[in-house]
C-alpha cells in the first residue's frame, strides 16, 4: 500500500469513528439529558489531544516539545471544559482546531518524529466530523432548548 493509499483509507477511517462518537453523542444528549452527550465529547477532547502527550511521553523528544504537547492538551481541555458546562460553540470550535495542530505540528512540523501519521490522518477527519455534528446538532444555540411545543 502506498502512502497516498494508506492516508486516503485512514481519513475514511476517522471520519467512521468521528460519526459514531457523534452518533452516540446524540443518543446520549436525545435519550438521557444533554450534558451527557457534552461529557462525552469532551472527554473523547481530551483523549484525542492527550494521545500525542502520551506519544511524546513514550519516546521522550527534547523537553521543549514535551511541554509544547502538555500546554496543548491544557489549552484544548480548557476550551473543552467551556463547552461542556457553557457554550457548546467552544466545544465545535475546539474539535475544528485540534486537526489544525495534529497536521501542522505532527505532520508538517517536528512532531513527526513520534506520532504516527495514521493518527495524525485519521485524527483529521474524525475531529471535523465531530465539530460538523456539534454545529449541526446544535445550530447555532449556545445551549438546547426543549421545544415548548411538546
Amino acid at each position: 500500500m502506498t502512502e497516498a493509499e494508506l492516508i486516503r483509507a485512514v481519513l475514511v477511517e476517522g471520519a467512521i469513528g468521528g460519526a459514531v462518537l457523534s452518533l452516540i453523542a446524540f443518543l446520549l444528549s436525545n435519550f438521557s439529558r444533554d450534558i451527557v452527550g457534552r461529557t462525552l465529547l469532551a472527554t473523547a477532547l481530551f483523549a484525542a489531544a492527550g494521545a500525542y502527550f502520551g506519544f511524546g511521553v513514550v519516546t521522550r523528544p527534547p523537553a521543549i516539545w514535551g511541554l509544547l504537547e502538555l500546554l496543548q492538551v491544557v489549552a484544548f481541555g480548557t476550551l473543552g471544559l467551556m463547552g461542556w458546562k457553557g457554550s457548546v460553540k467552544w466545544l465545535a470550535v475546539v474539535w475544528a482546531l485540534h486537526p489544525v495542530w495534529d497536521f501542522g505540528a505532527h505532520y508538517l512540523g517536528p512532531g513527526r518524529s513520534f506520532a504516527p501519521v495514521t493518527y495524525v490522518f485519521a485524527c483529521i477527519t474524525f475531529d471535523w466530523v465531530v465539530a460538523a455534528y456539534i454545529v449541526i446538532y446544535y445550530r447555532g444555540a449556545s445551549r438546547r432548548e426543549p421545544n415548548r411545543a411538546r
